[in-house]
């Protein structure tokens, strides 16, 4: 270790408490204040703007340092103090919430409260601050304290917008909340990192963390145990394994670990399932302006982890077993956990095209969803949406702040299967058209996806574009085969339950299966992996919530 290193660890960095306001004076007065009484133990930084407060947000991510308490002010030009926690709680969502309001201003002080999870607001002027502002901030701390605040490693990946690997990790960096920084193979820092690790770039990506070690094209597994995620259970027994993250499984987490109920929650990729990669939620309820994925999945994360839930990822349950009471959840590793009961909540993966030249072009230009961390690479590049329900629409809208253009393709057309409030938003965007009817036929590209041939349903006539990126949204299918001679599913892989196993023989109890349970007494599913589920992200949360009042019935009936 090198003597800077020792100097690092033996004075570790306190912890920011930032503040932004528009008034010089009153910014100065806020910084005194909070200087004066937490100066000992926290570094009190200021900002006089919404975007030099995010600016240096983010130079704080870089350097890993972590941020305990925003104050923000409510009316500032450029960005409103709501505006500005909205999007500082993406870089550090651990961070506890002020506003700074006048009396006049109350109203959007509460309004706020749903909007960014606002903790406390202040009335201005605040004095003296012995009584109106040290409680606060005081309690504020220590919530924060025992909440806990995970360090984000400077994580570098360097590789290439064509390398399918590369975007994949980049994507499972981001769907975990793990900051990194992203550096071609091709320019001159990637090239500069890779001989610093003494390497060629023929093998991408590359991953190297803040402690300098080098991972070459590691799986998500070796990223997940480097970086600080939990890969493996504390325990060999729970009282409930919920397999899968989305809101469905997240939602079971949740109540369980709340309800007295020692949880373990098994997550594959990242949490929030495919919910957790959109762009844009607009009819959940309770946020009427929306939030997005990653934002819901990292509330609903922070939520279980408060009760005491295990979150576990990069693992993979590969087979259930029953033998009389007993359930045993095996995992790719090879390790086996026991449960009282289990709720299947895997969600769905994305269907695939079958076009012509799509595979070989998967993640070299061709995608599946619509990741945050490839859409950003598509400044100016026409892109093309295959799909028409809600998820291809609001990646439409996102991609559209980018891209020069953005193309849905539909095989039907946006009424038959999306929202009419997304309808009117793609139709009144001038950088979105429709081509309804209409299926993409082949793609083409040396590399990378540069051209697509699509034709037209109804007249059987084909044209091509020129295509940057094109992204993939054309249903979705359970991924159950593990659970093939354990549980009974219909036709398509769907799990059946409840009022559905009428026409299903093996159940062994004289009752009725409850409303969620399989055909196995004690294991339960939710979600969109469910038969004839709703595929709405509120339906999925009220069913994982649900799941675990049938729990509590199977096992008081046990």
């Amino acid at each position: 270790m090198s003597a800077s290193d020792e100097r690092a660890r033996s004075h570790p960095r306190k912890p920011v408490i930032l503040t932004v306001d528009d008034d010089p004076a009153v910014s100065r007065a806020v910084a005194r204040d909070l200087r004066r009484h937490y100066g000992e133990n926290f570094r009190i930084v200021r900002a006089e703007s919404g975007p030099d407060a995010l600016e240096t947000l983010n130079e704080l991510k870089l350097r890993g340092e972590t941020v305990a308490v925003f104050v923000a002010d409510y009316r500032m030009p450029q960005m409103s103090g709501i505006e500005f926690l909205e999007e500082a709680m993406d870089i550090f969502p651990m961070a506890r919430r002020v506003l700074l309001t006048a009396y006049a201003d109350t109203h959007a002080a509460i309004d706020a409260i749903n909007v960014v999870d606002l903790d406390h607001y202040l009335l201005k002027p605040w004095d003296p601050p012995e009584e109106k502002l040290y409680p606060v901030i005081d309690a504020l701390i220590d919530a924060w304290r025992a909440t806990g605040d995970r360090a984000i490693p400077h994580t570098k990946i360097i590789g290439h917008p064509w390398n399918a690997r590369s975007s994949e990790v980049r994507e499972f960096l981001a769907r975990n909340r793990l900051f990194y920084t992203w550096f071609r193979a091709d320019e001159a820092k990637g090239r500069q990192l890779l001989d610093a690790a003494g390497l060629d770039g023929l093998t991408l990506p590359v991953v190297i963390t803040e402690q300098g070690e080098t991972l070459v094209e590691p799986t998500d597994a070796e990223l997940a145990a480097t970086l600080g995620l939990t890969t493996t259970p504390a325990e060999d027994f729970y009282d409930l394994v919920v397999i899968g993250g989305g809101p469905a499984g997240l939602a079971a987490a949740v109540y369980g670990a709340s309800e007295g109920l020692k949880t373990v929650l098994i997550e594959r990729t990242a949490t929030g399932g495919q919910a957790g990669q959109s762009s844009r939620i607009e009819n959940y309820l309770g946020f009427p302006d929306g939030l997005s994925g990653a934002q819901l999945a990292e509330r609903a994360r922070r939520q279980a982890e408060k009760f005491d839930a295990e979150l576990i990822t990069a693992a993979e349950a590969v087979s259930l077993e029953v033998d009389g009471s007993a359930r045993t959840v095996h995992l790719s590793d090879g390790r086996a956990i026991g449960a009282r009961a289990v709720i299947l909540a895997m969600g769905v993966e994305y269907r695939q095209l079958p076009a012509d030249g799509c595979a070989p072009l998967t993640g070299a230009g061709v995608y599946y969803g619509a990741a945050v961390s490839v859409a950003t690479d598509c400044d100016g590049d026409d892109v093309f949406v295959v799909g028409g329900a809600n998820s291809a629409g609001q990646a439409a809208m996102y991609l559209s702040r980018t891209a020069r253009s953005v193309t849905i393709v539909i095989r039907r057309t946006l009424e038959d299967s999306m929202s009419y409030y997304l309808i009117q938003q793609i139709r009144a965007n001038e950088r979105i058209k429709e081509m309804p009817h209409t299926v993409v036929h082949a793609v083409t590209g040396n590399g990378h996806l540069e051209r697509i041939c699509l034709e037209n349903t109804q007249t059987g006539a084909r044209e091509d574009h020129d295509c940057g990126r094109m992204f993939i949204f054309i249903g979705a299918e359970p991924r159950t085969e593990w659970l093939d001679g354990v549980v009974a599913r219909d036709d398509k892989g769907f799990i059946l339950s409840g009022p559905d196993l009428r026409e299903v023989t093996g159940w062994t109890l004289d009752r009725p299966p409850h409303h969620l349970e399989t055909s196995v007494p004690g294991v339960f599913v939710a979600g969109d992996v469910r038969a004839e589920s709703a595929k709405r992200v509120a339906a999925a949360v009220g069913e994982g919530s649900m799941a675990v009042m049938l729990v509590h019935r199977y096992l008081d009936e046990a």
